[in-house]
């Protein structure tokens, strides 16, 4: 794929959920391209398709019309299992509630989708103790879920999302669960990720904070996008810094 290629595209994607007589039209024909390295938030208000775009463009949903092409393939010319793995090598997950293992250490919550991914375990721990150290706790590695504060575990969540070293993050809603002092910091580490990594991140929020620390806000309602508003100067000023 040409660095001056979309690595995400959707072209007149419809998706439509039925439920018992009544019919949604949850995605009406929606345009987007989102380039390598560019951070995107999707805003708009509850119901408007926000989180139904993620999952399509992500592939966890299918799609009843239209195409959504990542990294130069269309997702639909993948088999479902291309699509499963393709989503375990290439993208990272991060969500309002954690969903983290109780049971289980910070640790071997980032190193779960290794394992799961036939990864030995050494090299597992390995780099799961790297992806801590990214975001600044290392340290806490042997602490479970109920040992750590609401900002801590979801850094533990953004740990595993780059554990197996994506190039698109997902995130729906991921400062929802947070305080406004944790909110500021996670989506600072988020943006300092992706000046730093390169990586793609595409945010579903209700959070114009979070919106404000972006590339480009893209507004939803009913199903389409009806604004784009691009903040050049933030990312501007943050890659500058990173230099």
């Amino acid at each position: 794929m040409s660095p001056t290629e979309p690595i995400i595209e959707a072209r007149a994607v419809r998706k439509t959920y039925e439920t018992g007589k009544v019919k949604v039209d949850a995605l009406k024909g929606i345009d987007m391209a989102i380039g390598p390295g560019e951070m995107v938030a999707i805003m708009g208000p509850s119901g408007c398709g926000k989180t139904t775009l993620l999952n399509c463009l992500s592939g966890l949903d299918s799609v009843d019309g239209g195409e959504i092409v990542i990294e130069g393939t269309p997702l639909q010319a993948m088999s479902d299992r291309a699509r499963t793995d393709y989503r375990a090598r290439r993208m990272g997950f991060v969500f309002q509630f954690y969903n983290l293992m109780p049971v289980l250490t910070a640790v071997e919550n980032v190193e779960l989708p290794l394992l799961v991914s036939r990864v030995e375990a050494r090299e597992a721990r390995r780099r799961a103790l790297d992806a801590l150290g990214l975001v600044g706790l290392r340290e806490r590695a042997s602490h479970v879920p109920d040992e750590l504060s609401g900002g801590e575990r979801q850094r533990v969540t953004i740990a595993r999302s780059l554990v197996n070293d994506p190039a698109i993050v997902w995130a729906d809603e991921p400062t929802g669960d947070l305080d406004s002092e944790n909110a500021a910091e996670i989506v600072e580490l988020m943006r300092r990720l992706n000046v730093e990594r390169g990586l793609t991140f595409l945010i579903v929020t209700h959070d114009i904070a979070v919106g404000r620390k972006t590339d480009r806000i893209v507004r939803m309602l009913d199903g389409r996008v009806v604004e784009e508003q691009r903040l050049l100067e933030v990312h501007d000023v943050l890659a500058g810094h990173a230099a």
